[in-house]
């Protein structure tokens, strides 16, 4: 956005225009090219302008409404690939849900059920009471395929960065360390 607009400027000072260039604040687009947070649920004001890569997609969240995960930049991140019929996902919802509570403002969650039918998704949620925490439906794979994911349950850590640090099954002890070093 700023590159255009100082093209703009430079081609209004070029053909004589005494219009004075105003710069104004860039807006992340996403692949969709929706500019990021306008689409998502519930964005934070306060996202950093440059978003990584590994938080550049978006989806739908288990009730249809439309989520930008560059909402979650500049936070530490664990995204959570389950399936509603997983005994293990099933037996890790109450920690998701603690930790979710416990570290709220300090970290995001994302749930990303794949491998089962929206009603399931919704069962699963509510019988769990996770709840609290925002689960996309990625029937069609998208977002597992974008971080590789062949089973679930799989956790991916991401620093404040967005870069990768952690990828895989954790158990709850495992699970509540490599939290309390990622917000660390």
């Amino acid at each position: 956005m700023r590159r255009v607009l100082a093209i703009i400027g430079a081609a209004a000072l070029l053909a004589g225009c005494a219009a004075p260039v105003v710069a104004m604040p860039s807006t992340p687009i996403t692949p969709a090219g929706i500019p990021a947070g306008a689409a998502s649920v519930a964005a934070s004001a306060e996202a950093p302008a440059a978003v990584p890569a590994t938080l550049r997609f978006t989806g739908k969240t288990l009730d249809g409404a439309s989520f930008d995960a560059a909402r979650m930049a500049g936070k530490p991140t664990i995204l959570w690939f389950w399936a509603p019929w997983c005994a293990t996902c099933a037996s890790e919802a109450q920690s998701l849900a603690d930790l979710a509570g416990e570290y709220q403002g300090q970290l995001s969650i994302l749930g990303i059920a794949g491998l089962g039918t929206n009603k399931a998704m919704h069962q699963f949620v509510s019988d769990l009471n996770v709840g609290d925490v925002p689960h996309l439906d990625d029937q069609a794979g998208a977002i597992w395929k974008k971080f590789k994911i062949t089973q679930q349950s799989t956790y991916v850590f991401l620093d404040r960065t967005g870069q990768v640090v952690k990828t895989g099954y954790l158990d709850d002890l495992q699970l509540t360390a490599e939290v309390k070093t990622l917000v660390a």
